[in-house]
């Protein structure tokens, strides 16, 4: 279930969503527009706020499963860090719905992947599910630096 939810939310979901808008809906919005706005909702927005939601209510999996740490001493540093993740996910997912938050929302959901991707390649002896998690991270955050370089290149 984990990969199947993480495939979903960090590219299907999100290149589903931009092609539909762009191609079907044959709106005159920028590709990377597009891009942007769906990649803050679907990654940054509700994957976020799923995982969020998870780690306030059962955070030995993310203790446990992705950083390998059974011990609960990390329990409530891990509910924290879902309350940000919760925070930032609707953020993202507002973006969906307010297109001046699409920036935003892709600022900090972007560095926040980065650094959380950069922080998994970092560690060594990554289990599938930690490799998993670097590789998405990075692809989101690549994804939503990429729409946050190309805007703040349109503002010049």
């Amino acid at each position: 279930m984990y990969f199947a939810s993480v495939l979903m939310l960090t590219l299907v979901l999100p290149l589903g969503s931009a092609y539909a808008e762009h191609e079907l809906v044959r709106e005159s919005l920028p590709w990377m527009l597009v891009v942007g706005k769906w990649w803050a909702f679907w990654a940054g927005g509700v994957r976020l706020l799923i995982a969020g939601a998870r780690q306030q209510v059962q955070p030995r999996f993310t203790s446990q499963t992705i950083f390998g740490i059974e011990s609960d001493d990390p329990l409530p540093f891990i509910r924290e860090l879902g309350m940000a993740n919760c925070a930032m996910g609707v953020l993202g997912i507002t973006a969906a719905f307010v297109p001046a938050f699409v920036l935003p929302a892709a600022i900090v959901t972007g560095l926040y992947y980065l650094q959380a991707g950069i922080g998994h390649v970092r560690h060594g002896g990554r289990n599938l599910q930690r490799n998993v998690a670097m590789v998405s991270d990075l692809t989101v955050a690549a994804a939503l630096l990429g729409y946050v370089g190309w805007a703040a290149a349109s503002y010049l």
